[in-house]
């Protein structure tokens, strides 16, 4: 393709919710942390390379499935997940990243290159650590 040399009508959307393929045998709750593994859905968990894309809007159960038999509509926002007591992210941490643990808690660190960004520390609080996707 060349540059554009006249206006040009580029399609949208608006990012806020996306259907993700979910990988094989895989089970996804509502409100749940995603991730995709090989362009793949599935909750979150303590596993270097996984992409975070945002928070499960409804219940999904592929068990005995293939890979992509069943989509998972995901949002994008901020989200509230539990913060893991082992490695807990601090008010310190707010503006950095922080890291997946299981499909409901994130932690400080990757716990030596063993988990996967989550997304942004927004805030922490009483109810737990403020995720933006």
């Amino acid at each position: 393709m060349t540059a554009l040399t006249k206006d040009r009508n580029t399609a949208e959307r608006d990012g806020e919710y996306v259907a993700y393929a979910v990988g094989a045998d895989k089970k996804l709750h509502a409100g749940s942390l995603v991730v995709l593994d090989a362009g793949l859905a599935e909750p979150g968990n303590t596993a270097a390379g996984l992409i975070a894309v945002g928070r499960a809007e409804e219940h999904v159960d592929n068990t005995g499935g293939a890979a992509g038999a069943k989509t998972v509509k995901v949002k994008r926002g901020v989200f509230c997940f539990e913060n893991a007591a082992a490695d807990p992210v601090l008010a310190a941490h707010i503006g950095a990243s922080c890291f997946v643990v299981d499909d409901q808690t994130v932690a400080a660190t990757h716990g030596g290159n063993t988990r996967s960004v989550a997304g942004f520390v927004v805030d922490v609080d009483d109810a737990g650590v403020w995720v933006k996707f």
